[in-house]
C-alpha cells in the first residue's frame, strides 16, 4: 500500500487483518503484515510487506533450545516431551509449570536464585488467584519464560559455559543461538538485530519472511535441507511441543488449543507485541509469521486461524474445535454480545500483482 503519490509516496507495510464490529458496524481496524514460506525458502503468500522487520520475541523459543539438544541434553538430563515443551513455552505459571521448571533447575544443580528472568504474576488467572489467596508472592518460576531460562542454564552446565552471564548477547551460548537461528532463517547473522526481551534475554529482530522460513524448517527439517543432527534436534522440538501442548501455554489459551486440536500437526507460538508464528507439518509443510501493527493481541487468534484456513492447513473438524476463537465476541460490561472481531486478512499468492 502506498500513501500519497509521486515523489512524496510513502510505502506503508501494513494491510487490514481484522475489523472490530459493533452492532453490525465497523468500529476499529486491526492492521498488520504476514508471510508464508516453504521449507526451501520459497515465498508462498503474503499480506502487506513480508520483508517487514520486527522483534519476534518469544516466538524464537523453539530455536533457543537447540544448543541444549545438540549437546545431548535429552540424554544427559533425562528430558521428556513435557520438559522440552516447557523450555519452548510462554507458560501460564500454573503449579505444573512452576514445579517442572524447578525440577529442571535441580537436574543441573541450580536453584530459582539462578534464574535471571524476574518474577511476574502468573498469566493463568486461576494460578494468580490461588497465589493471592495463599498470601504468596510470585517467584521467577512463575515467569512465563522460566522454562526457557532453566533450559539455557542446563545448556551452560553441559557445554561448560559460565552460567552467571547467560543473559549477555556476547555469551558463547547466545552466539550459538544466533548462529543457528540465522541458518534456519536463511540470513546472515549480521542481518538479525538484537535487543533485550522482557525476560532480559536477547530478542531477535528479523523479517517476517525470514521467521516464516525458520518455522517452515521446524515444520519439515528434511525438506529445509538441514544437516542430520540439526534436523533431528528440530524435529524433536516439534514432536515435544505437539505431544505436550499444555506445557507450551496452558489450559484455554490459543496456542495450547491449536496444537491440541491438530494433534501437533500445527505448532503455533506467540511472541509479545502482536507477533505470532506457525509451523504446518505434514505433506505440504509451511511456515507462517505475522505481526499486528499496534502490538495488541485482540484479533490475533482469528487472524492465525484465517491464514491457516486460506492455506488449506486446517480440516473442518479442526476449525470447528476452534470456532469460538475465530471471531471472538465483543461484549458489554454485563457480558452481552454486541459484535465480534472478524478476521479479514487476504493472503496474496507470491508473485501475484
Amino acid at each position: 500500500m502506498t500513501l500519497l503519490s509521486g515523489a512524496s509516496a510513502i510505502s506503508f507495510p501494513f494491510v487490514p487483518l481484522a475489523t472490530v464490529v459493533r452492532n453490525g458496524r465497523a468500529e476499529s481496524w486491526i492492521f498488520g503484515a504476514a508471510a508464508v514460506v516453504a521449507p526451501t525458502g520459497r515465498p508462498v503468500a503474503s499480506a502487506g510487506d513480508p520483508e517487514l522487520a520486527t522483534y519476534v520475541r518469544s516466538a524464537a523459543k523453539p530455536f533457543q533450545i537447540l544448543p541444549l539438544l545438540l549437546a545431548g541434553g535429552v540424554e544427559a538430563f533425562g528430558l521428556d516431551d513435557a520438559d522440552l515443551a516447557l523450555i519452548c513455552a510462554s507458560h501460564g505459571g500454573r503449579p505444573e509449570h512452576a514445579e517442572r521448571a524447578a525440577n529442571l533447575l535441580e537436574r543441573g544443580g541450580f536453584s530459582v536464585s539462578d534464574l535471571r528472568c524476574g518474577a511476574h504474576t502468573p498469566f493463568d488467572p486461576d494460578a494468580a488467584r490461588e497465589l493471592r489467596e495463599r498470601g504468596e508472592e510470585p517467584t521467577a518460576l512463575h515467569n512465563n519464560c522460566s522454562g526457557k531460562h532453566a533450559g539455557l542454564l542446563l545448556a551452560c552446565r553441559l557445554l561448560g559455559f559460565e552460567p552467571e552471564s547467560y543473559l549477555d548477547p556476547g555469551h558463547p551460548l547466545q552466539r550459538r543461538i544466533l548462529a543457528q537461528l540465522a541458518a534456519l532463517a536463511g540470513v546472515e547473522e549480521s542481518a538479525i538485530g538484537v535487543g533485550i526481551d522482557g525476560c532480559s534475554l536477547p530478542a531477535f529482530y528479523l523479517t517476517l519472511s525470514a521467521m516464516a522460513r525458520a518455522y517452515a524448517a521446524l515444520a519439515d527439517p528434511a525438506a529445509a535441507g538441514l544437516p542430520g543432527d540439526l534436523a533431528d534436534a528440530l524435529g524433536r522440538v516439534a514432536d515435544a511441543m505437539g505431544a505436550a501442548p499444555e506445557m507450551v501455554a496452558g489450559p484455554g489459551r490459543f496456542t495450547t488449543r491449536l496444537i491440541a486440536a491438530t494433534a501437533g500437526r500445527v505448532i503455533g507460538k506467540e511472541g509479545a507485541e502482536g507477533f505470532y508464528a506457525l509451523a504446518v507439518r505434514g505433506p505440504f509443510p509451511l511456515g507462517l509469521a505475522f505481526k499486528i501493527a499496534d502490538g495488541a493481541e485482540r484479533g490475533r487468534d482469528g487472524v492465525a486461524l484465517e491464514m491457516l484456513r486460506q492455506m488449506g492447513a486446517l480440516s473442518g473438524e479442526e476449525m470447528s474445535a476452534l470456532e469460538d476463537l475465530y471471531a471472538p465476541p465483543v461484549r458489554t460490561v454485563r457480558g452481552l454480545p454486541v459484535g465480534e472481531i472478524a478476521a479479514e486478512i487476504e493472503l496474496r499468492e507470491a508473485g501475484a500483482p
